[in-house]
């Protein structure tokens, strides 16, 4: 089986890291554009690994490490990613993420970041204090399983944050908008009525922007690399850890996220952002 082949089912995965990595489906998708393109053209660059997806992020974090010291020497002006990304320190935010969103084990991260396993567990605890300096904000979740609601609410206010409300359909969503505005959406896909969670969100930000994770079964349908598509993705059955991290994460990188108890409505400035559709996710409406 030639590299092509090998890594090509592990792609979605890594867009889904690399968006997580960097706040942004554009610059994490880049990353990737960047780590296929270096591999093209040096194929003997890709680690030596038992495990082709650990050579996968391991190649991933060489490029990506050194492309931000490139674009940071070249006085490029810098997003508001950029500054947030400085807040956190990168090498403890990688190992987060490779142990809550990716599911490595602690010696797989090792190997990745070519550090030692005791090393690993002191950057995870690190980057957990960091991301814990987060400001509390109201939490929406749409989903239509009362077992998952609640494990998510207990997960939500765990992190110190609280929940606004819980909606089963994208109406029942919409009603909770209007009563109290979230600064984080937790939304599932298929909802109790049949009606859809993507066009609940769609809605939501025709009103206000705000950071939106998705719950799906099946996240390869969402990350198929065309544009835009969702930066947070949560895949069912999920690991609390894995909540925690891209809660954090899109809050992290959120700019519109607020403290509880802010003005409600759903009322706002309108102009260019990512809304959810039926079928995907599409490029709303000024």
């Amino acid at each position: 089986m030639s590299l092509a082949e090998t890594i090509a089912p592990q792609l979605p995965y890594l867009r889904r890291f690399a968006r997580a990595l960097t706040g942004s489906q554009e610059s994490g998708d880049a990353y990737v554009v960047a780590v296929l393109e270096t591999l093209v053209a040096d194929p003997q660059s890709f680690p030596e690994s038992q495990m082709k997806r650990v050579g996968l992020y391991k190649c991933f974090l060489k490029v990506w490490n050194s492309i931000s010291l490139n674009r940071e020497a070249s006085g490029a002006p810098k997003t508001q990613a950029d500054r947030s990304l400085e807040a956190i320190t990168p090498r403890p935010r990688q190992a987060f993420l490779l142990a809550s969103v990716e599911g490595f084990t602690t010696l797989q991260i090792a190997e990745i970041l070519d550090c030692s396993a005791d090393e690993v567990s002191g950057l995870i605890e690190e980057a957990g204090e960091q991301i814990a300096e987060q400001t509390a904000t109201d939490v929406l979740i749409i989903e239509d399983e009362p077992l998952i609601s609640m494990d998510l609410e207990a997960l939500v206010k765990g992190l110190g944050h609280s929940v606004s409300g819980i909606a089963r359909t994208h109406r029942e969503a919409i009603a909770e908008v209007k009563r109290k505005r979230p600064g984080l959406v937790l939304a599932d896909i298929h909802l109790a009525d049949g009606s859809s969670g993507l066009d609940a969100v769609n809605e939501i930000l025709l009103g206000f922007d705000v950071p939106v994770i998705f719950i799906t079964a099946f996240p390869e349908r969402l990350l198929t690399g065309e544009r835009p598509e969702p930066t947070f993705l949560i895949t069912k059955p999920f690991e609390p850890n894995t909540v925690r991290a891209l809660v954090s994460q899109a809050l992290f990188f959120g700019t519109n996220a607020h403290l509880p108890g802010a003005q409600t409505g759903t009322g706002g400035p309108r102009g260019p952002r990512l809304a959810a559709s039926s079928t995907g996710v599409r490029a709303a409406r000024p």
